[in-house]
């Protein structure tokens, strides 16, 4: 079982320095969808980071498959904001890198068809993956970062606003893709999805865990079982999804209002 337990994390990138998050805590078991809310410079991306990895904790434990994070690993993919593309390798071969990593034992053209298959999951044409980066819009390269993702099958799925980049219509589209990608796997990958965006957490989320402004700490979290989670049709005409949007909105701009004055009066 993929449960991961965060546990008292805090961090400073160097002793004595401020600390970017305090005393978070979490408990996420296998196949949940969470969502990590908050106002910019509230260390969403650092605590990304950390379950990724890709920086090292100042006190406290998490633990992945009961096994503590110590570094990067293929059991976590990662998709960020801005797609993490090489722009010398073909949308193909950006793929193909990953999955010889993840399947080093498989030959090139068992991972080729993997590659294909994976962009036509997510929606685009056999083309592309002859296609630099350069030759992609902005939601094709993150269609293709996601296929990547989805593509090595880690247990656990990091994505950093990964749609952030994007216009209202994309962003749509690649919302519903990576709910549909979710929901169809058995088992399903437990994601964890950063956002600023409470509508969007809403809409994807099985759970909402909301950081306060820095040094980040949980400030309030909720969960959305499966048959009470919004569609786009009822995310606005549901009486309690919409005093759970106006909770959490609150819970954000009270936390914001209370740092600004206690700023005031120093």
């Amino acid at each position: 079982m993929y449960q991961t337990s965060i546990k008292n994390v805090s961090f400073a990138y160097a002793p004595g320095d401020r600390l970017i998050l305090k005393d978070i805590n979490m408990e996420v078991a296998e196949g949940e969808f969470v969502s990590i809310l908050g106002q910019s410079g509230c260390g969403k991306s650092t605590l990304l980071r950390l379950l990724a990895g890709l920086e090292t904790l100042t006190s406290g434990e998490i633990q992945i498959g009961g096994k503590p994070v110590s570094g990067a690993s293929l059991d976590r993919g990662i998709v960020f904001q801005d797609y993490g593309l090489f722009p010398w390798m073909t949308a193909g071969e950006n793929i193909l890198l990953a999955l010889r990593q993840r399947f080093p034992k498989r030959d090139k053209k068992e991972l080729r068809g993997i590659a294909l298959r994976m962009l036509d999951a997510v929606g685009l044409e056999p083309s592309v993956y002859q296609k630099l980066p350069k030759e992609l819009s902005g939601g094709m390269k993150q269609r293709c970062a996601i296929a990547r993702a989805f593509g090595i099958d880690p247990p656990v799925l990091l994505m950093d606003e990964p749609f952030g980049a994007l216009d209202a219509v994309t962003r749509a589209k690649l919302q519903d893709l990576v709910l549909e990608l979710w929901s169809r796997q058995e088992p399903k990958k437990t994601v964890f999805f950063v956002t600023h965006d409470v509508d969007e957490a809403l809409l994807l989320s099985s759970r909402i865990f909301v950081l306060g402004q820095s040094p980040g700490s949980v400030i309030f979290q909720c969960s959305l079982p499966a048959d009470r989670r919004p569609t786009r049709d009822t995310q606005f005409e549901d009486p309690e999804l919409l005093q759970l949007r106006n909770t959490l909105i609150r819970s954000i701009n009270q936390d914001v209002a209370a740092r600004i004055a206690g700023r005031s009066e120093q």
